[in-house]
C-alpha cells in the first residue's frame, strides 16, 4: 500500500514554502513531547503557517488524505496534549505570533495564537492594562495554548482563568471550514460557542485568531511572604484568609523541597529552614489594602506563622515571584527528572492531600514536592525520580495515578489547568459516568467526526463508538 506521506508533503509544499514543511528526523525529534516528557511520539511532518488562509489549506490537505493533525504552541503543556500520538502532521503556530490590534478604549486585544502570553502584557502595561491569565510558563507559553487548555496561573484566584478573558476567535474546523465565534464583546446572543472551544484541548478546531479582554492594572498591591513550621499550618492559614472574605490576587504554597531547590538556583529569598511558605498578594484600592494587610497578618500569626514579611521594594517582589514561577524548573537542581500533575481538591482538604501525596511517594520510595495554587485548591505534586532506573519510572507513574484518584475521592478533580490530554485520559471514568462521556463524545463527533484532529486525547482508549483506527507502517516512515 502506498504511503500517504509523500503525496501529502507535495500537497503541503504547494501551500507553504518548502522550508516551512519539515520532515527531517533530527528536526522532528524536537516535537516528540511537550513539557510532559513521559509521553513521546514523533510526528511525520511539521508545518509552519503564517496566516489563517494557510491553516485552512493545511487542514483541508490533511483531511483529504485522511492523515491526523494537531496544532501546537510553545510545547510547554504538561498533559501530552500537543504530542502527535498517531504521528501525522503538527501545525506549529510559532510564526503566527503577531499582536494584531490593541484597543484600550474598548479594553480588548486581537492576537494570533502563537503570541507569547507575557508579550501581550509587556505591550500594554505602560498604558495601564494587562492580560490577566498568568501561567508559570508565561514567558514562553502561547495564548493559543492557554485557550486550548483553559490555563490558569497564580493570579487567576481573583481574576479567573483563561475562559474569563476570551471574547472571540477564528477557528478552522477539521473539515477546513472557517468559523468566527464571538467578537469584541463576547457572545451577545445564542449559545456560548467561544466558551465551548476554550478548554477543548485542541480537539474541536485549530484557532487562528483570538480576541481577548484586557483589564486595568490595580491601583496598588501588597505582597507577603509567610513562613510556617508545617504544611498543615500553612493550609489552615489559606482557609482562614479565604473565609475572612478576602480574595487575594494570588495565594501560593510551596513546601521545603521546592524552597531548597529554588534557593540553590535562584536565591529568591525564601527561608530554606521553612517547612512551607505562602506567597500572598492582594491588590486594589489603597485604603482597602491597609485593612486587608492587617487581617492577613493576624490570620497567619493565629496559625503560628514563624514570620510574616511584607515586601518593600518592587525589585524584592519581582524576585519572589520569579522564584515561584521558576520553581518547577529549579527542581532540576536536585533531581535527574521529575513528573508533575495538577489535581484539585476542596481547600479544606489541602492538608490531607498534601500529607497523603508524601505518604504515597514514600510507599514507592520516591520524594514528592509541592507547589500549589492553594487559594483554589489546585495542587501540583512533583514526583522526583531517575529516568535511568525503570523501576523509578514505573513508580512515578503509579504515584501520580494514586494521587489523582485521591483527589477525586476527596471531592476534587483530575485537573485544574493542565488538561486531560494523553496523560490522564484513562482516569477520566473516575469523574464521569459512561453516560456523561457519551454526551461529551456527541460534541466531539459534531466538530471532529473523523477523529483526525488531535486523536486519542481526553477520552479513554476505545471509548468512542466507531473510533477511527490508524495504522503506521513498520518502518515508521509515514501513513498507510
Amino acid at each position: 500500500m502506498l504511503s500517504k506521506l509523500t503525496p501529502l508533503k507535495e500537497d503541503l509544499t504547494r501551500i507553504l514554502e518548502s522550508s516551512r514543511v519539515v520532515s527531517d528526523l533530527v528536526e522532528l525529534i524536537t516535537y516528540e513531547c511537550d513539557g510532559l516528557t513521559m509521553s513521546k511520539s514523533l510526528p511525520d511532518l511539521v508545518v509552519y503557517p503564517t496566516s489563517t488562509e494557510e491553516v485552512v489549506g493545511i487542514v483541508k490537505a490533511c483531511a483529504n488524505r485522511g492523515v491526523p493533525f494537531l496544532a501546537r504552541g510553545a510545547g510547554t503543556g504538561l498533559s501530552g496534549g500537543a504530542v502527535a500520538t498517531h504521528g501525522g502532521v503538527i501545525i506549529q503556530m510559532s510564526l503566527m505570533n503577531r499582536i494584531l490590534r490593541i484597543d484600550l478604549e474598548d479594553e480588548i486585544a486581537v492576537v494570533q495564537p502563537g503570541t507569547v502570553n507575557l508579550h501581550l502584557s509587556d505591550e500594554t502595561l505602560s498604558a495601564g492594562y494587562h492580560f490577566a491569565p498568568d501561567p508559570s510558563s508565561q514567558k514562553a507559553c502561547t495564548i493559543g495554548g492557554n485557550v486550548a487548555e483553559n490555563a490558569g496561573g497564580p493570579h487567576t484566584l481573583k481574576y479567573g482563568v483563561t475562559t474569563n478573558h476570551i471574547l472571540g476567535m477564528k477557528v478552522v474546523l477539521p473539515s477546513g471550514e472557517l468559523l468566527e465565534l464571538g467578537g469584541p464583546f463576547g457572545e451577545a446572543t445564542g449559545y456560548d460557542l467561544t466558551g465551548l472551544f476554550v478548554g477543548s484541548e485542541g480537539t474541536f478546531g485549530v484557532i487562528t485568531e483570538i480576541t481577548v479582554r484586557l483589564i486595568r492594572n490595580p491601583e496598588s498591591h501588597r505582597t507577603f511572604l509567610a513562613t510556617f513550621d508545617s504544611i498543615e499550618q500553612a493550609c489552615n492559614a489559606v482557609s482562614g484568609i479565604i473565609s475572612s472574605s478576602i480574595i487575594p490576587a494570588a495565594l501560593e504554597l510551596m513546601d521545603n523541597l521546592v524552597i531548597r531547590a529554588i534557593e540553590s538556583h535562584l536565591k529568591a529569598g525564601f527561608p530554606t529552614e521553612a517547612e512551607a511558605i505562602l506567597l500572598i498578594e492582594i491588590d486594589g484600592i489603597e485604603t482597602v489594602l491597609e485593612e486587608e494587610e492587617k487581617e492577613i497578618e493576624r490570620i497567619c500569626r493565629a496559625e503560628r506563622a514563624v514570620k510574616v514579611q511584607l515586601t518593600g521594594l518592587e525589585e524584592e517582589r519581582q524576585r519572589l515571584w520569579r522564584g515561584r514561577k521558576e520553581a518547577i524548573g529549579a527542581l532540576g537542581k536536585i533531581t535527574p527528572a521529575f513528573y508533575t500533575n495538577d489535581g484539585v481538591v476542596p481547600r479544606s482538604k489541602l492538608p490531607r492531600i498534601l500529607r497523603s501525596d508524601v505518604e504515597i511517594g514514600e510507599k514507592y520510595g520516591l520524594r514528592v514536592a509541592h507547589v500549589c495554587h492553594a487559594g483554589d485548591g489546585n495542587i501540583h505534586p512533583i514526583i522526583l525520580y531517575n529516568p535511568d532506573h525503570p523501576k523509578e519510572v514505573e513508580a512515578a507513574l503509579r504515584i501520580s495515578e494514586e494521587i489523582l484518584k485521591e483527589c477525586v475521592d476527596l471531592g476534587g478533580a483530575l485537573t485544574g489547568e493542565h488538561g486531560i490530554g494523553a496523560e490522564k485520559k484513562e482516569y477520566f471514568h473516575l469523574m464521569f459516568s459512561e453516560d456523561d462521556q457519551s454526551q461529551m463524545m456527541r460534541l466531539w463527533d459534531l466538530f471532529n467526526p473523523e477523529s483526525l484532529l488531535n486523536p486519542e486525547k481526553i477520552f479513554p482508549n476505545g471509548s468512542r463508538c466507531g473510533e477511527v483506527g490508524f495504522s503506521r507502517n513498520l518502518s515508521g516512515s509515514g501513513w498507510l
